[in-house]
């Protein structure tokens, strides 16, 4: 049976530790040390890297890995983190304790972003492209480069739980109610999530159907969204990448 459970690093950072039996993959390491003492403690051989993208809390962890464990790496074709043992794009497919990864590509956050869909197991590791409740900035991309790439991840099931490298949850879904104040679905997720960091259990993952139905990121579709932009005198583009754009900045403004 396969395993998936964070590793916390940095001060908001998930890095995902997969698991059969007694060997795992790790899914973007920042910080070597959180993750060699959780090996050490579960009595671990560490298989393999999976890289999303070239920011250093993502990937600064590869090197000593590799030197201690003698892992192999997969990660973006073309990225600035350097050559992975095994580069990948859209279409290839890891092979990962025995499942099958399928490879993505999501640039916006930067060009190099991939992610990791696992179809047997509903798992989806996006790295910094969607939270839950909100998406990356676009430092590489543009805006609508990040929208397709959220709009190929939706098109997932519905099902897929999305393992994504931040704990940012509920400073994103405050700005979803300012977005969309009346949506029900979103109010309900609030409270489970502060009730979960309360309880400083991690909000991540959520399931793709959820993310539909309050992050506001993903509706771009939503009348209720662009009226709240129109009302704040925010939307000069009434199309779906208008929209997205429109929001992506009130939030790297909020």
């Amino acid at each position: 049976m396969m395993t998936i459970s964070p590793i916390n690093a940095f001060s908001d950072n998930y890095i995902w530790l997969i698991e059969r039996g007694q060997q795992a993959f790790v899914v973007d390491p920042g910080e070597p040390d959180p993750v060699l003492t959780r090996l050490a403690e579960r009595g671990l051989e560490l298989a393999g890297i999976l890289i999303t993208h070239h920011h250093f809390d993502h990937t600064g962890a590869v090197q000593v890995l590799q030197e201690k464990t003698g892992c192999d790496t997969w990660g973006p074709a073309s990225s600035p983190a350097g050559i992975f043992d095994h580069t990948v794009t859209e279409g290839d497919r890891a092979s990962v304790l025995g499942e099958s990864f399928e490879v993505l590509e999501v640039p916006g956050h930067t060009l190099d972003h991939i992610a990791y869909f696992c179809s047997a197991q509903s798992a989806l590791f996006c790295g910094d492209t969607l939270f839950v409740g909100g998406c990356g900035r676009v430092f590489e991309g543009t805006t609508a480069q990040m929208r397709a790439s959220l709009e190929k991840l939706s098109a997932l099931p519905t099902d897929t739980r999305i393992y994504c490298a931040h704990e940012y949850t509920l400073g994103n879904l405050a700005f979803a109610q300012m977005v969309e104040p009346d949506n029900v679905a979103l109010s309900t997720f609030v409270a489970a999530c502060q009730d979960k960091r309360a309880r400083d259990v991690p909000t991540v993952p959520s399931v793709l159907e959820g993310e539909l139905s309050y992050n506001p990121f993903l509706r771009w579709s939503s009348a209720a969204i662009r009226q709240t932009l129109i009302d704040a005198g925010r939307l000069r583009d009434d199309s779906p990448d208008g929209v997205f754009s429109a929001v992506r900045e009130w939030k790297n403004q909020a």
